[in-house]
């Protein structure tokens, strides 16, 4: 390959990182991201009042409940509602947005249990975000891998951000791989769209300058032989990064990397990252 080739492929490579760094920081700053969220309040039997959000709150064994005072409403799959409404029971995993002025209010169930985690738009945290410092993308860190599925989705259970709760998926199989002549392997999690995979990982760079607690990868579907590309530029910040009010999982134990993987993003200025 000349010279001349390898830089085009070099440029071409650059600007398809920069395409994805882009779109997480427009996905992250979106006036109800993650960075608009103003609290994460927790729900039981009886009925609460939050600053953040319209409604009086509680669930039970038939899902959420909320009842609004006279001159409340909030609007959910596009119909007003006022008074009572019950949002039912919530799958795992799943939220329901319900707007509320320029707010939107999630519903949401993480861990087992029932939240309310209301989104601003002029949230401080939001307002003030200036973006999240990264590695410059080098081809080193796109590596390619073979996927090996299990036999059966293996249930998998592992901790989160917020102390005391815990996360369980089912991991469809594992990715190995060659880094500085090192194997390596890495459990992976159902990811978004069919085929897809996800991956939680750290490594020698978390808490030096690469968040402590976790790093996401999007992992494209195997080829049919189990060829994926594992592509470390693209390792993402979790919610959890920037906000303490955030459920994020932390990684499985097998997924702590004894390498310095030097590429994706690092510790936002959120938490003291420059």
């Amino acid at each position: 390959m000349t010279t001349e080739a390898t830089a085009t492929d070099l440029q071409a490579f650059t600007e398809n990182w920069l395409d994805w760094y882009r779109a997480q920081e427009v996905r992250l700053a979106d006036p109800h991201g993650f960075l608009a969220i103003t609290g994460l309040h927790w729900l039981d039997d009886r009925p609460q009042r939050f600053p953040d959000a319209p409604g009086a709150w509680h669930t039970g064994r038939d899902g959420v409940v909320v009842d609004l005072d006279d001159g409340e409403e909030l609007v959910v799959e596009g119909t007003p509602i006022r008074g009572e409404h019950r949002f039912g029971v919530l799958p795992e995993r799943s939220s329901v947005h319900a707007v509320w002025g320029d707010a939107v209010i999630e519903v949401a169930k993480r861990g087992g249990n029932d939240i309310v985690r209301p989104r601003h738009p002029d949230a401080p945290l939001r307002t003030a975000f200036t973006g999240t410092p990264a590695y410059a993308p080098d081809p080193r860190w796109a590596v390619t891998g073979r996927y090996i599925p299990f036999d059966a989705p293996r249930p998998t259970t592992v901790g989160a951000a917020v102390e005391g709760l815990e996360h369980v998926y089912d991991a469809p199989g594992r990715i190995e791989f060659e880094l500085d002549g090192r194997q390596l392997s890495l459990i992976a999690f159902p990811g978004h769209g069919a085929g897809a995979l996800t991956v939680l990982f750290t490594d020698t760079t978390s808490g030096v300058t690469t968040y402590a607690a976790n790093r996401s990868l999007a992992v494209e579907p195997p080829a049919a032989d189990g060829t994926v590309t594992v592509d470390f530029n693209r390792a993402a910040n979790l919610p959890c990064a920037y906000t303490d009010l955030a459920t994020c999982p932390l990684p499985p134990a097998e997924n702590r990397l004894p390498v310095a993987i030097e590429a994706g993003l690092k510790i936002p200025r959120e938490r003291g990252g420059f």
